[in-house]
């Protein structure tokens, strides 16, 4: 059967956020290791960047899964003791998860994996992404009577995988999938195996790779392989399933790759590790050429003293920016490493309170100065204009904002939880009305055209929704096979 997707782009007019669903998280599985437990540790440590709500990590030996969740960053959730009573549960797999902060879903109840039990044995999840038709699936589902222990769509997954129509497929798992609309890097824990699996438009990034002895890894990004001396393998395909067990590695597809497929830019401009690969490109060298490309379009002016990077995710495209200018570059603003990415703080007196005690300024440096910043994004605008007063207060004498990316004027439906419309700084303003707000002496970002010049693969196959407003599913009405019909539900009780 074919199960390619062909819908058109939506332009948005106003879309209503579907759920509060959205994550931007970590997922991680390893098969085959006597300390798998462990390996998972350091594999959401590896990429604690992703999510700093919870953590937690599920172990299997090979008959019954164990797993132990909480919130919080992960040597905070798995001190030494209570990782070691986890690890001696397991021996055969393991898989971890890191959750980032949603407005109204910071629980401990939504912390993954998700553990439960079916008629078909025990199951645990990971989950990366966004479902878009969460909300009628969850619905339908509670007229069946069904109930639900937490916010998360992950929830979902599980009551469809557990349901008789799929339960009666030959492949269970590939039936649920079909019925998936959205984002989704998965990553199930099964007693005899780990099978992970990625949306057929490819959002969220999902590699795979092998230890020395043979085991096999899979993370969100390839810097956790790193980190455990694995060696990348592949990226699982959008589309695929991959089934890690003792016979090693399987893979099945539950659906063609779409089209176009959707890889989010946005992994490349901020949210990925600057170590990582990433839908096979390199997430420093990327962000580097962001920032020529930006210096380019957008030359600093000749009084300028210094080209400034906002640490620590502005500094890749400023050392591109420099480089193609010719401005020297300084250090000026120095990050505290003990207070975590203020984007994904829960609440805006977080964020801003993070930034004060996140950056420190070189007064030394900035007195008298005439600075061109660099950063990589403006989302909400105000934590940027918290920024900008700190370093009119240390005596900036001008200040020049550069932004490697374009203004970021729509939500996003497939996994960054970006703000409502109606709070992005960039919807319904002008380039210059945000510069009088931040109080910055110009401001200029990097057009859409310029950041996918830097891009590996061609434009088409990068979803610019946040930024364009162009979504390739429209979240509001999901359409096709991925849809449950309400006759169908009969069959999930």
């Amino acid at each position: 059967m074919d199960c390619r997707i062909a819908l058109p782009v939506i332009q948005d007019a106003g879309i209503r956020t579907p759920a509060d669903h959205k994550e931007k998280c970590a997922v991680f599985g390893v098969w085959g290791d006597a300390h798998g437990a462990r390996l998972a540790y350091l594999g959401l440590y590896a990429q604690q960047h992703r999510g700093q709500e919870s953590s937690g990590i599920a172990v299997s030996d090979g008959a019954v899964l164990h797993a132990h969740t909480g919130m919080g960053l992960v040597p905070e959730v798995f001190d030494a003791e209570t990782l070691e009573k986890i690890d001696v549960k397991g021996g055969r797999g393991a898989i971890g998860h890191n959750r980032y902060s949603t407005a109204g879903g910071s629980v401990s109840c939504n912390a993954q994996p998700l553990l439960e039990s079916y008629i078909g044995g025990q199951v645990a999840v990971s989950h990366n992404g966004n479902l878009i038709n969460c909300t009628a699936l969850r619905r339908r589902f509670e007229e069946a009577g069904h109930l639900f222990h937490t916010t998360s769509d992950t929830e979902v997954i599980v009551h469809l995988l557990a349901s008789p129509a799929q339960q009666k497929s030959p492949d269970p798992l590939m039936a649920t999938l079909r019925h998936l609309q959205g984002a989704f890097s998965l990553v199930f824990l099964f007693p005899d195996r780990i099978e992970a699996a990625r949306d057929p438009w490819g959002w969220r990034p999902l590699s795979i790779g092998r230890l020395p002895r043979g085991q096999f890894v899979v993370a969100s990004e390839t810097v956790a392989l790193d980190v455990i001396g694995a060696r990348f393998v592949r990226d699982v395909l959008p589309g695929e399933i991959v089934t890690i067990s003792d016979r090693g590695l399987e893979s099945r597809r539950f659906a063609e790759v779409a089209e176009r497929t959707a890889l989010c830019a946005f992994e490349h401009v901020y949210f990925a590790h600057p170590a990582s690969n990433v839908f096979g490109q390199n997430v420093e060298l990327a962000r580097e050429k962001m920032g020529e490309a930006l210096s380019r379009e957008a030359p600093p002016p000749k009084s300028v003293d210094f080209i400034v990077p906002m640490p620590d995710s502005g500094r890749s495209a400023a050392l591109g920016f420099a480089r193609a200018c010719g401005v020297q570059y300084r250090e000026a603003i120095v990050p505290n490493r003990y207070v975590g990415r203020t984007f994904i703080k829960p609440t805006q007196t977080e964020r801003t309170a993070a930034v004060r005690l996140k950056l420190n300024i070189i007064d030394e440096l900035v007195r008298g100065k005439r600075l061109l910043i660099v950063d990589d994004s403006i989302v909400r605008g105000t934590t940027t204009k918290a920024k900008m007063d700190q370093l009119r207060a240390a005596g900036a004498k001008e200040i020049h904002l550069r932004i490697s990316c374009p203004p970021i004027r729509n939500p996003c439906y497939f996994g960054v939880d970006f703000a409502e419309r109606s709070q992005l700084i960039a919807t319904g303003k002008t380039v210059d009305q945000i510069r009088e707000y931040l109080g910055v002496d110009s401001l200029h970002y990097l057009s859409l055209e310029g950041l996918l010049s830097c891009m590996n693969e061609p434009a088409r196959n990068y979803c610019t929704a946040c930024w364009s407003g162009e979504y390739r599913l429209d979240p509001d009405h999901p359409e096709g096979e991925y849809v449950i019909e309400p006759e169908q539900m009969k069959m999930f009780g």
